[in-house]
């Protein structure tokens, strides 16, 4: 029988995701990523949050099927010494399906949303392109600079997209879109997006779509031209693919800013016959996302991974060790 000592019970557990039914979203993180979400369309998985519009909720270990909020306000050291300082998770980890193109919209920064929005977080963010159709793009910026005047002109008259600059994107691409940039992820493309706990969306174009009740959704185009930066943005360049090899896997850094640290790892114990261990500090947690194969984390108990899934590992958990051939996105703080 497994202890529940302290050791035991910081050990690494799955997450189930809160979902959410976008009118722009579509089916493949249940056809591909195994969610079996009984919601259609399927636009996002909030993978790992504790924001309360949406609540991951633990499925393996002695925390199961409580909120992962619940459990890291019992144990804040779970978060480590990085982060304790915080009341809450600082990084929120979502899948997003576009089946068709996502609004232009633009999020506040940290010293905004805390002086206009009751102290909320601001949100920065990291798309990693997951898939993308032939063809497909986001929007990153515009083309060409905007006064304020000019650009709530052109809202009113509904031609803004001339503006924006739309980026093509494939499969691994890597997007930080920091606060303030005008920005959205366009049909056909599969991400996992990494992010400020915030849900702080100021829209600025939605194409005059209908929701569900017949309405446009609400556009916030003053408290968008108040963040958005309204300057021409070059199209962002791909970082440096830099590969480090150890004995069964390789990792890859992707993104470090001051909000998360984002790595991708490549697992593949199949020839070398041992497992490979992962660990944290008392410094931080780390989130592990399974974007492609599967495999086993053993700890005190085998904790089977599949792509899609999203593991926790407390800040401080003793080492667990990977087999399999998998796709990671690791998250740190």
């Amino acid at each position: 029988m497994t202890s529940t000592n302290t050791r035991s019970m910081n050990d690494p557990f799955l997450l189930k995701p809160a979902a959410k039914d976008y009118l722009w979203g579509g089916n493949r993180l249940n056809t591909e990523f195994g969610k079996n979400i009984d919601l259609s369309p399927l636009a996002e998985t909030w993978e790992c949050s504790v924001h309360p519009a949406g609540e991951s909720i633990i499925a393996s270990g002695p925390f199961k099927n409580r909120t992962l909020r619940s459990v890291l306000e019992s144990h804040p050291e779970f978060m480590g010494t990085n982060a304790i300082s915080r009341s809450d998770l600082p990084v929120l980890v979502k899948f997003i399906d576009a089946d068709q193109d996502l609004s232009i919209q633009v999020h506040p920064d940290d010293a905004y949303a805390r002086s206009h929005e009751n102290g909320q977080s601001g949100k920065t963010e990291l798309w990693y392109i997951l898939d993308a159709e032939p063809g497909a793009t986001i929007v990153y910026g515009l083309k060409y600079p905007l006064s304020r005047s000019e650009a709530e002109e052109e809202l009113l008259r509904g031609d803004f997209t001339k503006y924006l600059n739309y980026v093509p994107v494939k499969k691994g691409d890597v997007f930080l879109i920091k606060a303030g940039t005008i920005h959205a992820i366009n049909h056909g493309v599969l991400a996992a997006e990494i992010q400020e706990s915030s849900d702080l969306t100021y829209r600025l174009f939605d194409y005059h779509r209908l929701d569900k009740n017949g309405k446009e959704r609400p556009l916030n185009i003053s408290g968008a031209l108040d963040v958005a930066d309204l300057s021409a943005l070059q199209p962002p360049q791909q970082p440096m693919h830099v590969l480090h090899y150890q004995r069964g896997f390789a990792t890859e850094r992707l993104c470090r800013c001051p909000y998360f640290q984002v790595d991708r790892v490549l697992l593949n114990t199949a020839v070398v016959r041992s497992m490979v261990p992962i660990q944290t500090t008392n410094y931080t947690f780390r989130i592990l996302l399974c974007i492609d194969g599967c495999g086993v984390m053993r700890t005190d108990e085998d904790l089977f991974f599949f792509k899609g899934d999203c593991i926790f590992i407390p800040a401080g958990s003793k080492p667990a060790h990977l087999h399999g051939s998998a796709k990671f996105l690791s998250i740190e703080c």
